[in-house]
């Protein structure tokens, strides 16, 4: 095993002893199994754990943690493996614990608007049961079909209706945590207001699983809107659809999702799934994505109007009304489905980097200047409400980011550009591995001390997800 000091256990008598706590069944070391668990969707990397356990409790984690703890054995949780950042890849072997099998849906408390979750519930499947009885959980990741909603714990989590409704921490009311020395602990009280000492349930969600398991979840849920709407604009300058969306806010809008796709981008996709919905004419740049909800329809459509009167100013051409839910769904697949069809494109490298909206067009145009400078290609797309631009980049030679000399100075200079614009490295994606190199330009050394306290507090031995977002 990876650990210096898992001599002090023999991988046999760790295995037995896994085996014992889950059941053999449920516990993995062939090669096709660890495979399986050795990468994620994070460019082309691959990692093998030594051991992979499939637990169904808590107590069974517990036990499990204990052992590793005591041991110094690292441990690397996992959910569907969707992640973009390989923060869920075992890059120092050891254990992973994943949570497939934690996948129920414990209580729908419809009188007081709440849900009980295990983090292996798919987050569409949880979203679908909750609207069943008029209820909504708003966040929404591009991979919400397939990613699970403790994945979307550890990442803070956003997506288009983050724009309107907020990302997964204006959700999450409390969590049952089992900690890297294996105690269960809840996090909070399952109340809207909670000012009962420091508030360990949000610093639990984005830490990207190196502060504890999370094994239940609390979720706050609103009711559902009765109606949608959806329009498409095309744009023949990029920097135009940009600051577009600046304006429709200062106008007095608030869209339930407002999303850009660079034309690049949107002929990849279109290919990739087969689909016309979207016309690609010469001269179109790039497209908006509005999307309005709320129940009176005969306002939405008032609103509507409205933002359309905006977008005549950035030279927006025709708009594409979706009339019915078959439209409406087609355009959604576009947008989702952009990332696989890139990635497959050879755009292998994702940032996912955010900065104020009004700061849009600057940072399209700086991408686009990087790209001649450092000889790479990039597509644009993604979270334009709320400023949050996924930068998928093409670079000859190099398929991957993490530790290549090729690419990591175009990296940082355009994460330096963020900064400079007032955002941040990444949005929804987290730092995992292939950003912790860079986040020395947005945080202090205090500022990163005070995390290292934070981690080993939790984590006095430095085994979960050990190397992910900082070194110790």
């Amino acid at each position: 095993m990876a650990s210096e000091e898992a001599n002090s256990i023999s991988y046999d008598h760790l295995l037995a002893r896994c085996k014992e706590i889950v059941g053999e069944s449920f516990v993995f070391i062939d090669d096709e199994s660890r495979d399986k668990y050795a990468h994620d969707e994070t460019e082309n990397l691959h990692f093998l754990p030594d051991i992979v356990v499939k637990p169904r409790t808590a107590q069974e984690i517990s036990a499990l943690m204990k052992i590793c703890h005591a041991h110094r054995i690292p441990v690397t949780p996992r959910g569907a493996g969707t992640g973009l950042s390989g923060g869920a890849l075992p890059h120092k072997g050891g254990l992973l614990i994943s949570f497939e099998r934690m996948n129920q849906i414990i209580e729908i408390d419809e009188r007081n608007l709440q849900v009980t979750t295990e983090p292996g519930v798919i987050t569409e499947v949880l979203q679908n049961a909750v609207k069943e009885k008029g209820l909504f959980y708003p966040p929404d990741p591009s991979s919400k079909g397939s990613c699970f909603i403790g994945g979307n714990i550890a990442e803070n989590s956003g997506g288009p209706k983050a724009v309107k409704y907020g990302v997964v921490k204006d959700y999450v009311l409390n969590l049952e945590v089992v900690l890297p020395t294996g105690e269960i602990i809840w996090t909070g009280a399952n109340v809207l207001k909670n000012a009962t000492g420091y508030n360990l349930t949000q610093l639990m969600v984005g830490s990207e699983g190196t502060l504890g398991l999370v094994t239940k979840i609390v979720l706050k849920l609103i009711p559902h809107p009765k109606y949608d709407v959806l329009m498409l604009v095309p744009f023949n300058d990029l920097e135009k659809a940009g600051a577009a969306v600046s304006a429709i806010f200062r106008a007095g809008h608030t869209p339930s999702a407002l999303e850009l796709v660079e034309i690049d981008a949107l002929k990849i996709v279109s290919e990739f799934v087969d689909s016309s919905i979207v016309p690609v004419g010469d001269g179109v740049a790039a497209h908006l994505i509005i999307e309005l909800d709320g129940n009176h329809l005969d306002t939405l459509m008032t609103e509507m109007e409205s933002i359309a009167g905006v977008l005549t100013e950035f030279d927006g051409g025709e708009i594409f009304f979706a009339d019915d839910a078959q439209q409406k769904a087609a355009l959604w697949k576009l947008r989702r489905r952009a990332a696989e069809a890139v990635k497959l494109a050879g755009y292998t490298i994702e940032e996912d980097t955010v900065v104020p909206r009004a700061q849009l067009p600057a940072l399209i145009r700086g991408v686009k200047e990087l790209g001649k400078q450092y000889d790479f290609k990039a597509v644009c797309y993604g979270h334009a409400g709320d400023g949050n631009l996924h930068i998928r980049i093409k670079k000859e030679g190099s398929v991957y980011s993490l530790n290549n000399p090729d690419i990591i100075p175009a990296l940082k200079a355009l994460f330096q550009l963020v900064k400079s614009l007032g955002g941040t490295i990444s949005g929804e994606h987290g730092i995992g591995l292939v950003q912790k190199e860079y986040i020395d330009i947005v945080f202090s050394e205090t500022d990163l001390q005070l995390m290292r306290g934070i981690k080993k507090t939790f984590d006095p031995h430095n085994i979960l997800n050990s190397g992910k977002i900082f070194d110790l």
